[in-house]
């Protein structure tokens, strides 16, 4: 047994740890045969679009009647002319996303949206995704969701308090990031960089029994997700991805599908999406 995991009470029954075999089994079954529902990736700016131009040509790999890449005009030279799927909308002086009706309506629009980052740190950037978030996760929206990951969570995190009690929220973030966020809503208990494993399980549990979002971060070899007070661990060993990897898009990917094709069962279909290949 890991030493992670060595010395532990017992009555911890909100803590499952998924190890080789997927905990919950089988619910990449609801995966839809036929191409449906739509998917936006939202992020890039002037100088950086890696990540989120890579994450949608990864989900082509799944069944989405429409995959969408949401990128500021500034990037529009950068790609040729008249290639499917592409959404360029206003962009600030520094080639960031600027306010625009447009940018809003994209990003809500679909069964989904992943801000994937590449963002900057710029404030009329930080009103401009905020304000799309707050459409999408709207009782009104027919969205299913959306994920924060990357720069969009620190972009967010001074605002976050707006979002956290939405169920149709998913966070994947450092524990640094956490962090962040937990002093932003004035949480009572800190996370600590440097604490151990279970200390870390025990906030992540109360916090999220105190806010609705789902959680997903990484810390002592652990993968670790956090849902309505459940907690789910698998050793980063037992996956295919590395400490670096765990952030390239293909997990946050996986995060969306099993989330928008399993309604209702975040902490199950987050969990899952962990070991799916």
């Amino acid at each position: 047994m890991s030493s992670n995991f060595a010395n532990l009470p017992k009555d911890l029954k909100y803590w499952q740890k998924q190890d080789h075999v997927a905990l919950f089994q089988n619910l990449d079954w609801n995966f839809p045969e036929q191409k449906t529902d739509t998917i936006a990736v939202i992020g890039g700016n002037s100088q950086n679009f890696r990540v989120p131009v890579r994450l949608s040509e990864y989900l082509t790999k799944f069944p989405f009647k429409n995959i969408t890449s949401i990128l500021p005009d500034a990037l529009r030279p950068k790609f040729p002319d008249h290639l499917p799927n592409l959404i360029f909308t206003p962009s600030t002086e520094s080639g960031s996303f600027a306010e625009s009706p447009l940018f809003e309506d994209s990003a809500a629009s679909a069964d989904f949206a992943i801000f994937a980052g590449d963002l900057t740190k710029n404030s009329i950037t930080a009103i401009t995704v905020s304000k799309a978030l707050t459409k999408i996760l709207s009782p009104d929206s027919n969205s299913h969701g959306a994920i924060i990951t990357r720069d969009a969570v620190d972009l967010l995190t001074p605002e976050i308090g707006s979002f956290l009690n939405s169920e149709q929220l998913f966070i994947i973030a450092s524990m640094s990031q956490l962090q962040k966020i937990f002093r932003s809503v004035y949480y009572s208990k800190m996370i600590m960089l440097s604490q151990p494993l279970l200390p870390t399980i025990e906030t992540l549990h109360k916090f999220t029994l105190s806010y609705a979002t789902t959680i997903l971060t990484f810390h002592e070899g652990q993968i670790i997700v956090a849902s309505h007070g459940q907690i789910s661990t698998t050793p980063i060993m037992n996956t295919t991805y590395n400490p670096i990897s765990i952030w390239n898009g293909e997990l946050v990917a996986k995060v969306a599908c099993f989330n928008l094709w399993n309604p209702g069962r975040p902490f199950e279909s987050t969990t899952s999406a962990i070991l799916y290949i």
